[in-house]
């Protein structure tokens, strides 16, 4: 007899398959890096506020001088 999935388990966070421990959340190494990869790429966005150029320049610290002596 077949063990019932349990409930309390979410499917690969890619593909939908039962999540490996190794992997977890996904089912295998090739969802991890599918996963990596829309990251690196730009498709995952955390949403923020807009900086504007002016913005940028203000948290930017002053580069350190160095005297020439």
């Amino acid at each position: 007899m077949a063990m019932a999935p349990d409930p309390n388990t979410k499917p690969c966070a890619i593909c939908g398959k039962p999540v490996d421990a190794r992997y977890k959340p996904f089912c295998s190494k090739r969802c991890a890096d599918v996963d990596l990869n829309r990251w690196l790429s730009g498709s995952y966005v955390i949403p923020g506020s807009e900086l504007l150029p002016e913005d940028d320049e203000e948290q930017r610290p002053a580069p350190a001088r160095k005297d020439a002596e």
